[in-house]
């Protein structure tokens, strides 16, 4: 007959008590993922204001609250996915802006006669 160790269970982990993350830091850096993935205009918004919210917070406790990074990187992704997309709708209009002076210099208007 197999004699059970009775030994005691191990003591639970206890991770070190450090400081809280912010909230609004961790959404704004979800919301700036968002903002290039499945969310791209909302998600960058909400990005953005959450960003600065995060780190209006941060800087208020004192160093109590931690995820200063976290705010700066979503903020980063918010500005970069709207400033990219902006530069796309330009291009893009001139583009087709030129291509149609291009057309009409040439004769090609698009009027049949």
């Amino acid at each position: 007959m197999d004699e059970q160790q009775n030994s005691p269970p191990p003591a639970p982990y206890n991770a070190p008590a450090g400081k809280p993350t912010s909230t609004m830091a961790i959404v704004s850096l979800v919301s700036g993922i968002l903002g290039w993935t499945l969310a791209p205009w909302l998600g960058s918004i909400i990005a953005i204001i959450t960003g600065h919210m995060a780190r209006s917070e941060i800087r208020r406790s004192n160093g109590a609250i931690e995820g200063d990074g976290l705010a700066i990187t979503g903020l980063v992704l918010g500005w970069a996915s709207i400033l990219i997309t902006i530069l796309v709708v330009v291009a893009m209009i001139l583009f087709f802006g030129g291509l149609a002076v291009l057309l009409a210099a040439v004769g090609l208007s698009g009027n049949m006669h």
